[in-house]
């Protein structure tokens, strides 16, 4: 088994759509960044590529390249999950968190677990997706950013 963390955090503004686990939720600002700046599929891509010592998000997506301006983030889990794939493994659990002060999240966890599994072709009960707040703390906690955690177990397509 390996094991890899990833993590990810974009500032909010206005006149971005809010993606989170590849679901568009509606709030007033959205995310900055080059691709659709979901940060739990980041936070995810970069769990998967850590666990498989395959260097991170930034190395096989950058933030440089036009190919990759405005792409949703499903694609970039996609092509990483291709990575995964190349190199022996499966995916054996994801477990995300938000880290936002706003919009509740609570009833989007359900939709952002069904991509994650059929992202990563695994059970939706593999997969976890919760958030919290900062109490007001930090940008997040001020409502400037959202960032994400995310764990995940691989295992060799043998096991």
């Amino acid at each position: 088994m390996r094991v890899g963390l990833g993590y990810d955090i974009h500032r909010l503004v206005e006149g971005r759509r809010l993606v989170l686990g590849g679901v568009t939720i509606p709030y007033e600002k959205g995310l900055l960044g080059h691709s659709d700046a979901d940060v739990v599929l980041h936070a995810t891509c970069d769990a998967l590529m850590g666990a498989a010592a395959l260097g991170d998000i930034g190395q096989h997506f950058p933030d440089n390249d036009p190919a990759y301006e405005g792409v949703a983030s499903t694609i970039l889990l996609q092509k990483t999950f291709e990575l995964i794939i190349d190199k022996g493994y499966r995916v054996g659990n994801v477990d995300a968190t938000i880290l936002a002060e706003a919009p509740k999240l609570a009833p989007y966890s359900g939709a952002m677990k069904e991509n994650l599994a059929n992202l990563l072709n695994i059970d939706r009960g593999s997969v976890n997706v919760k958030a919290t707040t900062m109490e007001g703390m930090g940008a997040i906690g001020r409502g400037k950013a959202i960032a994400a955690l995310c764990i995940v177990s691989l295992f060799s397509k043998t096991d």
